[in-house]
């Protein structure tokens, strides 16, 4: 029997990757084995763990991870701390394959863990570009590491292939994400209110706003100016979820939760939503807003609007119903001004998704369980 390690370190990741651990999990020809990581295990960030066991997924390992202070090298000993805990947990665990997806810090110490036990790597969501974060050297280090490629756009998979790996290796699958709005049962809207304690009536959005890792002004300057932005329109209704562990989050998280507390009747923040409650959301609120990944590949087929802000997502591939704007208060002001109007909302209506592609988790599947593992860890590079 295959045993098919799958590692997720974020409740954003892991709402990704749920429904691929279920068709592994299912399969009478595989095992899988699952580790949880980073802010999956603190407190602050919602012990979100619990919502992989809650799916009824058994969590072979956790490996914790140092809670990063806000600068590099917390990061950087964080990451030490979790390179010595998941060599353990490879060892014990002898998976004959890992799975990993994106271009978290905490992704990179996996792919280079596995690497060196000679552990093939599957990776999903590789060639993107996103010139605002050093996810985007991160990626393109575990595509290197990795033996077998899942893109979410053909030009991913022609970047993929343009980094050296094997074509016949690198498949075109679409979005998890994407697949996941249409999968998952969605609440109703009175369910969802009564989760929520909260009124999702007249124009409301849902922010989230991460720390730019390679900006040029700092995480409080820039949350500053949404918080000002969100101030100008004093009818708008407000959801909030927290920041990533990347450093800056803590500032980030601490604005945030001051600007509820007094705004408290139009404004909710949120540790976690889970996935189920995230895309329910998106069936409500007006638009979203913010610099999440989430903005330009799942949130398009939601038919409604994206108002991406700063330099986070520069590169990725997006979609018509995005409105990119600088991360100033006046930049932010006007595109909330172009993403509320009933114009624009209309015309998302009308929009194509490019991450949309039938069957993912299954694609993925279909070769993760049935790849000759023999050849995978020995690559040549392939020469364009």
């Amino acid at each position: 029997m295959r045993k098919i390690c799958v590692v997720t370190g974020t409740r954003a990741e892991y709402g990704l990757l749920s429904r691929l651990m279920r068709l592994i999990d299912e399969s009478e020809d595989c095992r899988l084995q699952v580790i949880a990581t980073n802010m999956h295990l603190l407190p602050e960030y919602g012990n979100t763990y619990k919502e992989i066991e809650k799916d009824g997924f058994r969590i072979d390992a956790k490996v914790p991870m140092r809670k990063p202070t806000d600068d590099f090298y917390g990061v950087i000993t964080s990451m030490a701390e979790e390179m010595s805990g998941m060599n353990d947990a490879f060892r014990e665990l002898c998976s004959d394959m890992v799975v990993i997806l994106g271009d978290r810090y905490e992704m990179l110490v996996v792919a280079t863990v596995a690497m060196l036990q000679r552990i093939p790597i599957a990776h999903i969501h590789g060639g993107e570009i996103s010139e605002g974060a050093v996810d985007d050297s991160i990626r393109h280090a575990i595509t290197k590491m990795s033996s077998l490629h899942f893109t979410s756009t053909e030009e991913y998979r022609k970047r993929v292939i343009q980094l050296g790996e094997q074509p016949e290796r690198v498949f075109y699958v679409g979005s998890l994400g994407v697949e996941n709005l249409r999968k998952v049962p969605l609440m109703g809207k009175s369910e969802l209110e009564d989760s929520l304690d909260f009124k999702l009536e007249g124009q409301s959005v849902l922010v989230t706003y991460h720390p730019v890792t390679l900006g040029d002004r700092t995480p409080k300057d820039e949350i500053a100016d949404l918080l000002k932005a969100l101030d100008a329109f004093p009818c708008l209704r407000v959801l909030f979820t927290m920041p990533n562990s990347d450093q800056g989050g803590e500032e980030i998280r601490a604005a945030i939760e001051e600007y509820c507390a007094r705004n408290e009747k139009r404004c909710r923040c949120f540790k976690s939503l889970g996935l189920r409650r995230y895309l329910s959301v998106l069936g409500y609120v007006t638009a979203v807003v913010g610099n999440s990944s989430s903005g330009l590949l799942e949130v398009p087929s939601a038919h409604i609007p994206t108002l991406n802000i700063g330099d986070r997502q520069k590169g990725r591939t997006r979609g018509a119903s995005v409105v990119d704007v600088a991360s100033d208060e006046t930049s932010i002001i006007a595109g909330l001004t172009k993403v509320l109007s009933l114009d624009f909302r209309a015309f998302c209506k009308t929009t194509i998704n490019p991450y949309e592609k039938d069957g993912t988790a299954e694609s993925i599947f279909k070769v993760i369980s049935i790849y000759p593992l023999d050849d995978l860890i020995q690559k040549s590079f392939y020469n364009l």
